[in-house]
Order: C-alpha cells, then structure tokens, then sequence
C-alpha cells in the first residue's frame, strides 16, 4: 500500500507557535506508524514563500519578501528536526514549485476549466496599486468579525475583497475603491457533482473529521462559486498564459499544488516514481488546521479532477484551534508560545505527549503552563517512566536474572497483541488522541501488576513467581517503546537501542536483544514553581 502524507505548508512570515504544531505533529505520527508497519510512505510539505503575509512583514520591516523567507524557512526546518519530524521531503516555493504549478495551470486552461473574465478589484489610489485580497480588511458580512479579504477566521466562510463591509487597505489604512480588471477565474462550480460525491464518500467511510464534513457541506449546499484565480501580486508564480505575464497564480491554485510540486521534487532527488503516491488507490492523509479545510476538500480535489488525476484526498486531518491559557492566540498581541522558544527549555517528547493527548480533534483545547507541566509530571514520569525505571532498576540487583520469553504472563501476552491492533486503527483513522490514551491507559494497567505482583517481597518465597514478573514486565516496556515509537520517538529510540532492539515494527517484540546495565531516566522531572515562572514571561511578553 502506498501512504501520502501532506503536511500543509506553514507561510514563511513568521514564527512556529504551538496552533502550528498541535496541527502538523499528527503527520509525523502517521509517517512513523506507517513506515513501522511497512508501507510505502511519501511524507512531504514545505514553506510557503509566496505569500501575502511575508509581503507585509518585508514592508513592515523594510527588508526584501527573500529575507524574511529565508529566514523563517530556516527556523521552520530547525523547529521541525528537533521535534523529530520524519518528512521525505520538506521544501519550499523553489524554481521546481514554480514549473509545477505553471504546468497544473496550463493544463487547467487547456482543458477549459480556467477562463477570462473583467471584473473589479480592490485598488488603493493613496498605494498606487491593485490590492491582493489579503491587503484589504474589513467586517465579515456573514458574521461581524474583522477579516481579511481571502476568508474569515471566525465563521472559516472564504471571501472575496469586494464582500467586505468597511474595507480598508492594510497598508496605509485608506478606503480602497473598485477598479474593472481582467483576470482568470476557475470554474469551480463545474465540479460540484463530483464533490458531491467526494463528500458522500468520506462521510460513509468515515475518513473525514467532523469539521470538514460540516465545513464542506455548507459549500457545497451554498453552491460552489467560480474563483480568480490570478491576482496582481509582487512575488510568485508568474501565469503561464500569454497577455497575463504580469499577474500570478493566485493562492488558491499554487499552494496545494505544493504537495505535488514536492512529491515530484522527492522524486527526482531520489530517481523514484511518483505515480504510486498520485493514484486512485493511494491513501493519502492531508494534516491541516480547519481553516484550511475548503482548499483541501473543494479546491484542491477540484484541481485534480481538472487535470484528470483520481488521487483526491481519502483522510482529513483537520484539527480545531488551540487556545492559550483560556485566551485566543494573538500572534498581534504576542500572546503565543513560540515553537523556537519552547523547543530550546522542553522535552520534545513532552510537546508532542501534550499536544497529542489534548490535541483539538473535535474542539478547541487549552494550552496552559500548568497542565503541560504537570503532564510530564504526572503522566511521562509518573506513569510510563516510572514502569520503566522501577523495573529495570529492580532488576539492575539480580545478577542471576535472564529474560526469558517463555515467562510472560499469557494474559498480559494476549492482551498485547490486541492493544497493536486496535492502536493501529485508531491511528489509521485520524483518531492519534484516543490511540495514545489506549497505551497510557494500558501503562497505568502495568503498574497496577507490578503492584499487586509485589515482586521485592516474592522474590525471597517464591524466585520463579518473581522473575516470571519481571520478564512480563521486561516483554511489556520493550513493547511500549515500539508502540509509543511514532509518537514519542526519542524516548523510544533511546529504549530501544538500551534494550536492543532493534528495528521498529508494528509486531509484538517477544524478547528483548539484552538488558542494560544502567539505564538513565527517560524523563527529568520539572520544577512546579517552573509554571508560574512560565506565566510570568507570557503576561511579560504580551505587554511588551
């Protein structure tokens, strides 16, 4: 079976903040998973060095939109290598981006699903300039809330610049005025049948989070609208239609067309083919925020249909928002944890448990210092090292102990083997939340055993009962590092290499390679007075 993994492509205008990894971290999971399974995987995203936002960062710090890109590209790549993100390739907006999405426009236009159409746009007379959609701003009609001209945030309806109420410019804050233009638009209504039956699809087999069944039903009941499609923009792709050299591709073709542009890209670093990963029997997972849930499940799917590939998205991962001590995240405001910042002082093993088990799959959830501090505490350590430690430590003072195999308990045994297969398929359905609290459940399950087994007082009235639960405990921690591998890979891997063993799979281990002679603690236990210490900065930091 060939897996895609698509990762959407953060814009390259500023900083990581934990909204961003609660979304992406469920992509490096579905790699591990897969790739421990044995499938063929592609795992691929990029920064989007195209846009509008990094245009405005460039004016506002008088610098180049390439400096800013560059430089946020860079911090990109950092963050996710140290949370240990597995992607085959991550790219940006590169000449190889360009020459695809130029070749998926043309072809678009050739097939006659892009057409010509004057039309009016936002133009600001104080700028001297047609304004692309993200530098007008305004009230939502549908809802009240200030928006961009792109979409709202707060009802996730897309717009168009003209439907904003009080518009302004973002850049000088003058009223714009309506200007006719040429541009070419994408005939997007053209595609509502197949939606349709996209949306049918997804929604019998269950391979949708309920966000993007709810989102996507509300388009296409409204009635899919035909989009431009080129825009009068600084940067990007140029259009590779005779007469609109001057324009680019808008954002609503160029970039989900990364994906492709980045699988294509894989494959000729690597000499592979691709079309096992772009096929109608791929299955493909695209991880996103729900804001991004109209490209990928109407535009983007409608894309394909137009250059006739049938490889549409079979699995959305669409989380909800994440929300930082009961407050929306203002990136204005600065009240955010940066990635940089928490990725230099934290365990990354403990951001990925965090925003794994609190992950917002069907709501909102809350970051604060208090619950991610005591879950290392109480969870990481408490539970699941403390097994680890109490175990191997214990055994530290046998000299005479051999794992033996044959002396695992045939419950425990049993029960192992069910918990690989109904953890597999949590993960293979989207459900990464539930799959990880099947295993931490299980973990607090082992040190009940341990418990009740008592093996410090057996050990002196009974030396096979105790060794017999000793290896039962052996046998369970070299299987937790492999189950827990694809999401708390460096624990895992530092388990895994103290207990030899080897290559990851998605099987049970029955016996370990060897035990250690000194195992260091998985996890350091954290100061609580660390929380108001974190508080503290945060309120700080959003004042200045």
């Amino acid at each position: 079976m060939a897996v895609l993994i698509a990762g959407a492509w953060p814009y390259a205008n500023g900083d990581l903040h934990l909204g961003h990894l609660s979304s992406l971290i469920p992509g490096d999971c579905l790699a591990r998973y897969f790739r421990q399974k044995g499938e063929k995987v592609l795992y691929v995203s990029g920064s989007d060095c195209n846009g509008t936002p990094i245009t405005i960062r460039a004016k506002q710090e008088g610098v180049s939109p390439k400096m800013i890109a560059d430089r946020y590209h860079d911090s990109f790549q950092r963050c996710f290598e140290k949370l240990g993100f597995t992607y085959d390739c991550y790219t940006r907006t590169t000449p190889i981006h360009h020459k695809v999405v130029q070749d998926i426009f043309k072809q678009l236009y050739d097939n006659g699903y892009i057409y010509h159409k004057k039309t009016k746009q936002m133009y600001c007379t104080y700028c001297a300039q047609f304004l692309p959609d993200r530098y007008v701003e305004g009230t939502c009609p549908h809802c009240g809330a200030h928006a961009r001209g792109d979409q709202c945030d707060a009802c996730s309806t897309i717009l168009d610049p003209v439907d904003l109420l009080d518009s302004t410019c973002k850049i000088c804050g003058h009223k714009p005025e309506l200007r006719e233009v040429e541009h070419l638009y994408f005939a997007l209504s053209k595609f509502q049948p197949d939606l349709e039956q996209l949306y049918k699809r997804a929604k019998k087999n269950n391979e949708w989070r309920e966000n993007a069944l709810n989102l996507t039903r509300r388009y296409l009941d409204e009635g899919l609208q035909d989009r431009a499609v080129t825009r009068d923009l600084p940067i990007g792709v140029t259009v590779p239609i005779k007469g609109f050299e001057n324009k680019k591709v808008y954002v609503w073709i160029e970039a989900v067309s990364g994906y492709y542009s980045a699988s294509v890209r894989w494959g000729e670093e690597h000499h592979q083919d691709i079309s096992e990963f772009w096929n109608e029997q791929t299955v493909s997972y695209y991880v996103q925020g729900k804001d991004n849930v109209p490209f990928h499940t109407i535009i983007w799917p409608a894309i394909l249909l137009g250059i006739g590939k049938k490889a549409l998205p079979t699995h959305l991962v669409s989380n909800e928002y994440v929300t930082l001590e009961r407050k929306k995240l203002s990136t204005s405001r600065n009240w955010a944890v940066w990635a940089p910042d928490i990725l230099e002082r934290y365990d990354p093993d403990s951001i990925r448990y965090f925003l794994l088990i609190n992950a917002p799959e069907t709501h909102d959830a809350d970051f604060s210092w208090k619950a991610f501090i005591e879950s290392h505490n109480g969870e990481l350590l408490g539970a699941y090292g403390n097994f680890v430690n109490r175990t191997l430590k214990f055994i530290e003072k046998l000299p005479d102990f051999k794992v033996d195999e044959n002396h695992v308990d045939s419950q425990i045994l049993q029960e192992t083997h069910a918990l690989y297969e109904k953890v597999g398929g949590l993960i293979e359905s989207a459900h990464l939340k539930a799959a990880l609290s099947e295993i931490f459940s299980w973990i607090r399950s082992l040190n009940k055993y341990f418990d009740e087994r008592k093996p410090w007082q057996t050990l002196k009235s009974d030396q096979a009962s105790a060794y017999a639960t000793l290896n039962t405990c052996v046998f369970s921690i070299a299987n937790l590092a492999q189950l827990l591998s694809p999401f708390l890979p460096f624990s895992s891997q530092k388990l895994g290499e103290e207990l030899h063993l080897g290559e990851f799979k998605w099987t049970v281990i029955h016996c370990p390679g060897k035990l250690p002679e000194h195992l260091d603690p998985l996890f350091i236990r954290i100061d609580p007075d660390q929380i108001q210490v974190e508080r503290d900065k945060l309120k700080h930091q959003e004042k200045g």
